[in-house]
């Protein structure tokens, strides 16, 4: 098996891990979050379990899948028990993607692959979950009450996000950068510490040419002037300089989104003034998100540097299996063979 194929097999083949808590940050099936949470010592832990020593960072996590229906939350989840072991609550965003059928909710058809993404529904989900979830974040009640051992810190929100996950993390940090009359438009830049773009479908021009994910750039805005319209609103390349620490990590093997995609951002970035950090790793797509990978631990490095959080070595800690919420009618049933 070559290395791209190991990769994928490697990260796909990972068991589902179950999350401490779900919660909805709208109504829409698909307007769901997955917390993780750190180490803290929940109920019902043996006497003497860790607890976190101050208020822990917020990660907010999308996935990727080339914003196609047929992949969810669910290949993430190992990725975001690891983030979470390493001392982070972790809030791994669902939201909706594209699908077929009359309605554009029906269940996929084998011989028709899915549309990539839903305009504006996609965007519509990616903007509400950063303007939700760390408030929801705040509410649950976390082990040692707020701003105690164990609470979510407010301040300290870093976005991170893999493939179209990662073009999701860099559009919602330049949202402020959008015109004023688009529904997605900040007056100001969101609180963010940073953003960790992984493998991240960041400049949609070199996308295109690339073909990047067969086309989903072009499925995700349609055709001929509304294309040329949308472009200018869903491109992070087009949206720079955003004033956000920002951090690409790019497997140098990558053959689903080649390494030209983040070089053309980051060489956007610098024209427009703004320094963007690009780590360059060994591999290609998938081993950002596998924690069995070196390179996930610098990707857990890199977001402890941008939210100010200690660098701690994952626990291996169990994880809750109390409930399965991929077996939830929020998912759109198991991940196709790849």
């Amino acid at each position: 098996m070559g290395g791209a194929a190991a990769e994928e097999t490697s990260v796909f083949g990972l068991a589902p891990v179950t999350p401490d808590r779900t919660i909805a940050y709208g109504e829409h099936p698909d307007q769901v979050v997955d917390f993780y949470f750190p180490p803290w010592g929940m109920p019902g832990d043996p006497p003497g379990a860790r607890w976190a020593p101050r208020p822990a960072p917020l990660v907010l996590l999308f996935h990727g899948g080339a914003w196609r229906a047929p992949y969810d939350r669910r290949h993430v989840s190992p990725f975001a028990a690891f983030l979470a072991g390493r001392g982070l609550v972790v809030a791994s965003v669902e939201y909706r993607r594209g699908a077929v059928g009359a309605d554009g909710e029906g269940s996929l058809e084998p011989s028709r692959p899915a549309r990539a993404g839903r305009w504006p529904e996609t965007l519509d989900d990616i903007a509400a979950a950063v303007d939700t979830v760390p408030g929801l974040a705040r509410e649950l009640g976390l082990p040692g009450g707020p701003g105690g051992p164990g609470a979510v810190d407010p301040d300290r929100v870093v976005l991170t996000g893999h493939s179209a996950g990662g073009h999701a993390a860099l559009w919602a940090a330049a949202r402020h950068r959008l015109p004023s009359g688009t529904p997605w438009h900040l007056p100001s830049p969101s609180p963010l510490r940073g953003v960790v773009a992984l493998a991240p479908i960041a400049d949609f021009a070199t996308a295109r040419a690339l073909d990047v994910c067969s086309g989903a750039v072009g499925e995700l805005l349609g055709d001929g002037a509304e294309l040329t319209a949308r472009l200018a609103l869903a491109d992070p390349a087009a949206l720079l300089p955003t004033a956000i620490p920002t951090t690409i990590v790019q497997g140098g093997t990558d053959i689903d989104v080649p390494p030209a995609v983040a070089d053309a951002f980051a060489a956007a970035a610098a024209q427009a003034g703004q320094d963007v950090r690009l780590v360059r790793t060994e591999g290609g797509h998938f081993p950002p998100i596998d924690p069995t990978t070196p390179v996930a631990h610098t990707v857990a490095d890199e977001i402890a540097r941008l939210a100010g959080a200690p660098r701690l070595r994952s626990t291996g800690r169990p994880r809750p299996r109390s409930i399965d919420p991929y077996s939830h009618p929020h998912t759109l049933g198991p991940l196709p063979p790849t």
